[in-house]
């Protein structure tokens, strides 16, 4: 066997390379992070071939002293720690010394720097990690870093960089996190001598939208949560605002971009009930804690952390982003069109899969009258409608109860045409009432399965059974965290066959499932009798609602099911238990089920993470038929 021997430091440095620096984008990333813990307020980023040809970085930093230009190429040298203290409490965003040495080690690299209030710039090169003297240079205060020819002592290495157009799209994500994080900033980027991104000094959610696109921010809800030393905040976007790849999440902790196992499934478990399982939620928080709190010192590349209370950060974020989401009722969120209800809104979207931009009330065609005619409407109907709403409403509604009664006696004349409720005279009616309900009322149920409702921007669309499906849910979330859910006795039990398995789960946890509402015996051995249901599933299927039940207290057990998987069941009882399409609605429980909607949180999307409801506007509904060209 060999003798033991100590490797030569050009060696060790070409080591460490392989860590720090993967690829062009991982250099990047340590000179930008140097950049900005040297205060600096503007820096500018040149690339050519992806980064593989060349990086260059300068910034208006503080800049590095001549003396100390040879030690900043040095393996370990730093002047952000000093000693063990100093690395269990990090409060900048480099703090290692390796990265300009590891860079150095594999590339052409050129350090030129000025102080401020020095009479001129120094300069010094490095090739092949070997270092040429420092020598005076000229350059305005601040530093910068040009990194040519990565790898091209290392071939080996150099093969597995991929093409330009990849490794271009791993800078441009590395340089887009960075100004993410620092808004106050002002970032420039170029490509093969093209700018590609400009990004003044500017606000928070500013730099989100630019970065993110107006889209997402149109699309997003703010996040501020505090908790003693804790604090989060940021933007995430409505669940209806998703994506089929995670290239939309941006989380931060002291405003290092990390990939922390904790908080995504915070995030995960907090978007669980409003997202569809096959999409993810895009987001950009931003998480900021003591330093003495996160472990920073876990990787080379600095992009994973612990931290020292993980169970308290997951909570503390899960609870944050639960009370955003939690605020997303139907009428006063964007709808699965993107455009929120607000009267007079130019906001539309013809595609009602994905959100719309905001249109300019300029592109509004200015033939468009302010008047929507139909034709005339059978007086019987007209009238059932009025006493529907009367009766549901009592008061609630009293002018617009005048106004629809005046309408009504205008049908028996032939000539005039009926003016529906959501015209210009209901859009009058918004401003003097603002307690008119921002889903609408009622017209009628198509195919028994949508509800189709008027309100003052257009028309509403509602999936009766994902809307009633939410409601009935956290109905029954929020009764069985107050103890119990109340329980409808049936007048007549209902008999169900049962096999053998079910009987026992019935004759153990019978009482227990009393909390869940489910109150059940046994009539023999193969048979089980269901004496009563949760309050507000007394519609839906008794026997199919008491199998699932059974089903999942006999697989994971009845403890597990009031708390681990409380919600994944409680979901479930929910569909049993929510109208069924064909059911014929009438016109007062269809604007019921809106008014609840309206009162109910997450509303905006049944238990699976599936739209509610989507708007049409009188713009789009103008584009469908031509109107105004």
């Amino acid at each position: 066997m060999s003798p033991i021997r100590r490797l030569p430091d050009h060696l060790v440095n070409q080591i460490a390379a392989g860590e720090v620096v993967e690829r062009p984008a991982s250099a990047l990333k340590e000179v930008l992070e140097n950049s900005l813990d040297a205060g600096a307020t503007k820096i500018a980023v040149d690339l050519a071939q992806g980064g593989i040809k060349l990086i260059r970085v300068s910034d208006d930093g503080g800049g590095i002293a001549e003396a100390e230009l040879a030690l900043a190429l040095d393996r370990h040298a730093t002047s952000k720690i000093r000693d063990l203290t100093d690395l269990e409490s990090v409060g900048t965003l480099g703090f290692r010394g390796e990265g300009l040495a590891s860079i150095a080690s594999v590339s052409r690299l050129t350090l030129i720097s000025r102080q401020r209030g020095a009479a001129h710039a120094h300069r010094i090169v490095a090739i092949d990690g070997a270092l040429h003297p420092v020598e005076p240079a000229a350059h305005a205060e601040g530093s910068t870093v040009e990194v040519v020819d990565l790898y091209f002592n290392t071939p080996a290495r150099r093969k597995f960089l991929k093409s330009e157009a990849t490794e271009y799209a791993h800078c441009a994500a590395t340089f887009e996190r960075i100004a993410l994080a620092h808004p106050g900033v002002e970032f420039l980027l170029r490509h093969n001598g093209k700018v590609v991104e400009r990004l003044p000094q500017q606000s928070a959610p500013d730099r989100v939208a630019a970065i993110l696109g107006r889209e997402f921010a149109s699309a997003a809800l703010s996040v501020e949560a505090e908790a003693g030393p804790l604090a989060l905040f940021g933007l995430v976007a409505s669940p209806t605002y998703s994506k089929a790849s995670r290239d939309a999440q941006y989380f931060f902790v002291n405003g290092r971009f990390v990939r922390d196992k904790t908080a995504q499934h915070a995030i995960r478990q907090a978007f669980r009930d409003v997202l569809h399982h096959e999409r993810h939620p895009c987001y950009a928080l931003f998480l900021s804690l003591p330093p003495e709190g996160v472990d920073v010192n876990v990787h080379p590349t600095k992009i994973e952390v612990r931290f020292r209370e993980s169970q308290a950060i997951h909570q503390f974020v899960f609870h944050a982003l639960n009370k955003t989401l939690a605020a997303t009722t139907a009428g006063s969120t964007p709808s699965a069109a993107g455009a929120p209800l607000e009267a007079g809104s130019t906001q539309g979207s013809a595609n009602l899969a994905t959100p719309a931009p905001a249109f300019s009330s300029s592109a509004t065609p200015t033939s468009r009258t302010t008047i929507y005619q139909q034709s005339p409407l059978p007086l019987s109907v007209a009238r059932e409608a009025t006493a529907a709403y009367a009766a549901l409403f009592g008061g609630v509604r009293e002018e617009e109860a005048a106004l629809a009664s005046a309408e009504t006696s205008t049908l028996a004349e032939p000539t005039p045409p009926f003016v529906p409720q959501g015209s210009a005279k209901l859009a009058s009616l918004v401003a003097d009432n603002p307690a008119l309900p921002p889903l609408g009322f009622a017209l009628a149920q198509l195919h028994g399965v949508y509800i189709l409702a008027q309100n003052v921007d257009g028309l509403i669309l509602v999936d009766m059974h994902a809307a009633h499906e939410r409601i009935v849910y956290e109905r029954l979330k929020t009764a069985l965290e107050h103890d119990a859910i109340p329980m409808q006795p049936l007048l007549l039990p209902v008999a169900m066959a049962a096999d053998r398995m079910e009987v026992a789960t019935v004759h153990e946890h019978g009482e227990g499932m009393k909390r869940l509402g489910l109150e059940l015996a046994t009539l023999s051995p193969t048979q089980v009798a269901i004496r009563a249901v949760p309050v507000w599933l007394k519609d839906g299927d008794a026997v199919e609602l008491a199998r699932a039940v059974l089903k999942d207290v006999r697989e994971v057990g009845l403890s597990r099911v009031l708390t681990e998987r409380r919600n994944e069941l409680l979901a479930t009882m929910a569909c049993h238990g929510a109208v069924r399409a064909n059911r014929q609605l009438t016109l007062a429980e269809m604007n019921a089920l809106l008014r609840d909607m309206e009162a109910t949180e997450r509303s905006n999307q049944c238990n699976h993470g599936r739209p509610t409801w989507v708007r049409l506007s009188m713009k789009d509904l103008d584009g469908l038929f031509l109107r105004g060209r």
